[in-house]
């Protein structure tokens, strides 16, 4: 349960991340936050490139910062999308390997919340570390 102010707060900081997106090839500008378990927020907004492959979510660009700075567990993630979107399986299965638990927030550049979810409702049947070590 992630209390409302602090919710407004992560939606807030997604809108803000959404602002810095490098979108010149698709137009689709989407800003992210997550937020640590100590309660923590970083943010993120996507980077295209013109090789496309090479681009980068929000979501994973909110998340490889926490990382980088040494936070490897989160709560939840806000995403903020022009259309209610939602995080790509790569993003997925990226929150999967820190925060199983963790409360997804779909929201629009506006701030509407259009939907919620937990991450285990979005990636069913999971590849995880166990998943490595089962093999040998």
């Amino acid at each position: 349960m992630i209390p409302e102010p602090l919710r407004a707060s992560l939606v807030q900081a997604a809108r803000e991340a959404r602002e810095h997106a490098y979108a010149g090839y698709s137009g689709y500008r989407v800003g992210a936050a997550v937020l640590t378990e100590e309660g923590l927020i970083f943010t993120g907004a996507n980077v295209e490139n013109a090789v496309y492959p090479l681009g980068l979510c929000a979501e994973r660009v909110a998340v490889f910062k926490a990382v980088s700075e040494g936070y490897r567990a989160f709560r939840a993630l806000v995403v903020v999308t022009p259309n209610g979107g939602a995080p790509c399986g790569s993003c997925r299965q990226v929150l999967w390997e820190f925060a199983p638990d963790a409360l997804i927030i779909v929201a629009d550049p506006q701030g509407r919340v259009h939907w919620e979810a937990p991450l285990r409702e979005l990636l069913p049947r999971p590849f995880g570390a166990a998943d490595l070590t089962n093999g040998r």
